[in-house]
């Protein structure tokens, strides 16, 4: 378990589980206060999606924050053509012996800081804590963490080190974004 702190106050981060009920957070999204509040724990018990908490070290029913992960992969449907997809494995460094035609990911699929912890970096510490966990603890093997960044997050996870997947995403209300882990596992 990875500690840290915002402020005075100590944080942990905990695995919710398909028993464990948040009663109260707030992040001003309604869908992203509906999933943690009534849905994340069908997700657990499905094992469709792992939800991880982000606590008072002393007072664990206090979630500053929480995130949302699933299996995820980059695969060649995830760029234009064969062109596209060719120059991202040349921009990551792979050697022609692991071309492969997906590479293994995880999906950030929800990210939410409550408004009582809101300008305090939160965000930033749970992005982290997710990246150490891939880097330290990476049972399986994964390279890359994905997100489907909500338009005026953007700046946010390109500030965490972020990248566009595919320049030519026009989505209206999203862009696939990926953070390659060996940025911080060199």
């Amino acid at each position: 378990m990875l500690q840290n702190s915002i402020g005075k106050i100590h944080l942990d981060f905990v695995r919710l589980r398909p028993t464990k009920a948040v009663n109260h957070f707030d992040c001003g999204d309604a869908d992203l206060n509906d999933f943690i509040l009534n849905r994340a724990s069908a997700f657990q018990k499905h094992l469709i999606a792992v939800t991880y908490a982000c606590v008072n070290a002393n007072d664990a029913s206090k979630v500053y924050a929480y995130c949302s992960l699933a299996n995820d992969k980059i695969a060649t449907s995830d760029f234009k053509d064969m062109t596209e997809f060719n120059r991202f494995r040349k921009k990551q460094g792979f050697p022609n012996e692991k071309r492969l035609k997906s590479y293994p990911a995880v999906k950030l699929c929800r990210l939410g800081v409550d408004i009582s912890a809101k300008g305090q970096q939160i965000g930033t510490t749970v992005l982290d804590y997710i990246k150490w966990m891939f880097v330290t603890e990476n049972k399986t093997g994964c390279r890359f963490l994905t997100v489907d960044a909500y338009l005026d997050a953007i700046p946010f996870y390109e500030k965490n080190g972020f990248r566009f997947m595919n320049i030519e995403d026009n989505d209206p209300h999203t862009r696939l974004m990926y953070y390659d882990l060996m940025d911080i596992a060199n």
